[in-house]
């Protein structure tokens, strides 16, 4: 089999972890998505539930970031504390797509970006429209119970919060076409024919 690297950025509730998930089993090659998190714990001084405060979120003001990170154990106070735990996963994501021996999923976290190097990356973009994406999020463990929240408007806030994150630490801008292999509407063609096009793509046709 040979070794194929795919990254995959999603709007939130187009389904892209799920694709992603589904094509890693099919291929039988590992899945990284909030897994990448306990990784680059294991490779870094910082506990999971740091990496994960910061996790695909817009870059806090640089006054916050050296606060906290002024504690020494951390990591360098003289580098904020955002963009240390953007190098851990960055450092990881490139370490785990170098050992793997088949391939390997990668979900979001400027993976594309962290790869840009590889010539055995694939890159996609995952996209939905909102009564799509609506429907699936009202079906999320942590699907927010209170009435009060307009969920509407917190997907949209998540997406914002991806696309700070991404045009932050790569200069270029999230979910634009020229940046990846392809982009495909899971609304339209539905998940399962996302990934049947996705193995098609690779050459990993059933």
């Amino acid at each position: 089999m040979k070794k194929t690297i795919f990254t995959i950025g999603r709007q939130y509730g187009s389904g892209g972890r799920e694709i992603g998930k589904r094509l890693s089993q099919e291929l039988g090659i590992p899945f990284y998505d909030r897994e990448l998190l306990a990784e680059a714990a294991k490779d870094s001084s910082y506990s999971e539930k740091i990496l994960k405060n910061f996790d695909e979120q817009p870059s806090r003001s640089l006054l916050y970031s050296m606060v906290m990170g002024t504690g020494g154990s951390i990591g360098n106070p003289a580098m904020p504390i955002s963009m240390q735990a953007y190098l851990a996963q960055f450092r990881t994501i490139q370490k785990l797509a170098e050992e793997c021996e088949n391939g390997a999923v990668f979900i979001g976290r400027c993976s594309d970006y962290a790869l840009r190097e590889r010539d055995d990356v694939i890159n996609i973009f995952i996209m939905a429209d909102m009564d799509f994406r609506l429907e699936r999020v009202r079906q999320y463990d942590d699907f927010p119970k209170d009435p009060k929240v307009k969920l509407e408007d917190m997907v949209r806030k998540v997406d914002k919060n991806r696309a700070s994150y991404y045009s932050y630490y790569t200069e270029q801008k999230w979910g634009m076409a020229e940046h990846y292999n392809l982009c495909l509407d899971s609304s339209r063609i539905g998940i399962e024919n996302c990934v049947k096009m996705i193995r098609e793509y690779a050459g990993y046709a059933r």
